[in-house]
């Protein structure tokens, strides 16, 4: 059994019916749209999409600094007048 990462839940046949009125009984929430008991996709708004990408961009920061952190501890010490 697939999780389900929504608190609503349609059939793919419900929602071909009238996509409209799923759009606007969800609100701002995700809907997980089934297929055979199964998710199929989820639907949500651009504004939850943006603030997906955005996190996701966040923590590649993140990761990004903490890799440049680590290499800092690892880093050799130049004397410019040496250069």
């Amino acid at each position: 059994m697939d999780a389900i990462y929504a608190n609503y839940s349609i059939s793919i046949s419900e929602f071909k019916r009238n996509p409209a009125r799923v759009l606007r009984a969800a609100g701002e929430k995700p809907v997980a749209v089934l297929n055979h008991n199964r998710p199929a996709f989820y639907l949500i708004t651009p504004k939850l999409f943006e603030a997906l990408v955005e996190e996701l961009a966040d923590r590649d920061l993140v990761d990004l600094a903490r890799r440049r952190l680590a290499m800092k501890d690892s880093a050799i010490e130049v004397d410019l007048d040496e250069l």
